[in-house]
């Protein structure tokens, strides 16, 4: 991975507090697991940042070393890998993903 696209991620990263790497966009997600981890982070009213990976082929592969996270979609909170849609499914069932998206957001029960 180039530094240039190395630091194209950071930048990304560091200006949306919540940003999901997704195939599709949040209205018009294209596989089944980008509309579930949508879905979940709608469910919190997380609001979210999105770079559709069929967009940038840099990113799409890039990501896949910056992250050694091989699937998408791929959930950040404060630049922070949480997980692809298994593990954001399972936070938002424990409620983890409320509370950290609440966090990140300044937001109290």
């Amino acid at each position: 991975m180039t530094t240039e696209l190395n630091q194209r991620i950071e930048q990304q990263l560091s200006s949306n507090p919540i940003l999901l790497y997704m195939k599709g966009t949040p209205d018009f997600p294209q596989c089944g697991f980008s509309a579930q981890t949508v879905a979940a982070l709608k469910q919190v009213d997380a609001d979210f940042s999105y770079v559709n990976i069929f967009e940038d082929q840099d990113v799409r592969e890039g990501l896949k070393v910056y992250s050694n996270w091989p699937t998408f979609p791929q959930l950040y909170i404060n630049g922070e890998l949480m997980g692809g849609c298994d593990i954001v499914m399972e936070m938002y069932k424990n409620g983890e993903l409320k509370t950290a998206v609440d966090t990140v957001l300044n937001r109290e029960d």
